[in-house]
């Protein structure tokens, strides 16, 4: 990976002002930070960058604000970083300009600033070159460190890149190497959980990774699609029946590409879609017309645990059933800590990304024990699919 991309180890950044793009898009309330996890993220670049006389200025977004907009400002954002990264972190009111080049003459080696949230100029997310020069005259070189924004070509996430010296920070790097294991070079065999609502998200992804690992399990929602498409009768279960040729042609690449689709062989089933409802589990010939299916079943996570014990690599995205209404978290927290098992005794590479993920990791306890979790949600997936990242392409030592 070290030599697909230029990092940090290849730049000297004392005294050079470092415009460094950082996601600080954190969840707020009442002007306050409710989960610090992504400048926690970011911090190790901050520290890393200052400590070594580099004059760090942060770019970030916030939010989607039609124009400049109080209740979008970075400003307390800023202020919790501060927190994160025990330094000062100072703060201009615009990210281009008179106030932005102020604050960056007056910075010292090894000064934090934060500029206004880039998305106030309208020009940001157009990738306007006259937007990108006027942010390039604030910095010497350029450090890309927020992966989750890297599927859009925006100015400050691609732009400078083609304008200054360009470099991956430590948390972009961390996400290359992970993904690079998961999907570029992996340790094989590789098997792949896919899970969600629905298959019309995932179309791109699914007929990407048949081509790429040796077994895909199909989980959550989506499974009630491939199922419906087998003529299995799934009651009034969640499921996109028109997407059946869909589904089966997926399932057709799949055997072309000796891939193996693991789908349910039995489902836990209830009449409400309610937490705590009443419910069982039924073999696939056996789902109650009246019934629906809101997690795997017993068997199904046997089968799941057995395909993760003959992997060597896993990539996980998705539930494999309603998992945010107990009792039907049990397939997904059940093969979640199996899975973390089997990393923790270095018998398994695991990476999982994606919002839902990411949540039914935290709620399994077990996010801290797998080799790699990704907090990017469109960037990860479409990473996944196959497609190339702007934010990453313009960091490839060409």
């Amino acid at each position: 990976m070290a030599n697909k991309f230029r990092t940090l180890d290849d730049v000297d950044v004392k005294g050079k002002r470092v415009l460094l793009r950082v996601d600080l898009n954190v969840p707020m309330e009442s002007g306050r930070v409710t989960d610090a996890t992504r400048l926690e993220r970011v911090a190790p670049t901050i520290t890393e960058l200052a400590d070594k006389g580099g004059k760090v200025i942060l770019l970030a977004h916030f939010g989607r604000p039609k124009g400049r907009d109080p209740k979008e400002s970075l400003k307390p954002v800023a202020e919790a970083l501060s927190k994160v990264v025990n330094k000062p972190v100072a703060f201009a009111d615009d990210c281009i300009d008179e106030p932005a080049a102020k604050a960056v003459a007056g910075l010292k080696d090894g000064d934090i600033l934060c500029l206004e949230n880039t998305r106030f100029h309208k020009e940001e997310e157009k990738n306007d070159p006259a937007f990108v020069a006027e942010l390039a005259k604030l910095g010497d070189i350029w450090v890309n460190d927020a992966f989750s924004a890297a599927h859009r070509a925006h100015a400050s996430t691609e732009g400078l890149g083609h304008k200054l010296p360009a470099y991956a920070g430590r948390t972009m790097q961390a996400e290359l190497d992970a993904l690079e294991k998961a999907l570029g070079s992996p340790t094989k065999p590789v098997i792949a959980i896919i899970g969600g609502a629905k298959v019309s998200t995932k179309i791109d992804l699914l007929e990407n990774l048949v081509n790429k690992v040796d077994a895909l399990v199909i989980g959550g929602g989506m499974a009630n699609t491939f199922l419906h498409a087998q003529g299995v009768a799934i009651g009034k279960s969640l499921a996109e029946k028109d997407l059946a040729p869909t589904a089966l042609r997926i399932m057709e690449k799949a055997e072309a590409a000796n891939c193996a689709i693991i789908l349910p062989v039995d489902a836990t089933v209830a009449y409400h879609f309610a937490a705590n409802a009443p419910s069982h589990a039924y073999g696939l010939d056996a789902i109650p017309a009246d019934g629906m299916i809101l997690d795997v079943g017993p068997q199904s996570v046997a089968r799941v645990h057995a395909a993760i014990d003959d992997a060597a690599t896993l990539v996980w995205n998705g539930p494999l059933g309603a998992f945010e209404m107990q009792p039907f978290d049990r397939g997904t927290v059940a093969a979640a800590k199996h899975a973390a098992e089997r990393t923790k005794a270095k018998k398994l590479i695991s990476i999982a990304g994606g919002g839902d993920t990411v949540a039914a990791l935290n709620q399994a306890h077990v996010a801290g024990d797998f080799t790699y979790v990704s907090t990017a949600g469109g960037a990860f997936l479409e990473w996944m699919e196959g497609k190339p990242l702007p934010g990453v392409e313009v960091l490839r030592v060409s």
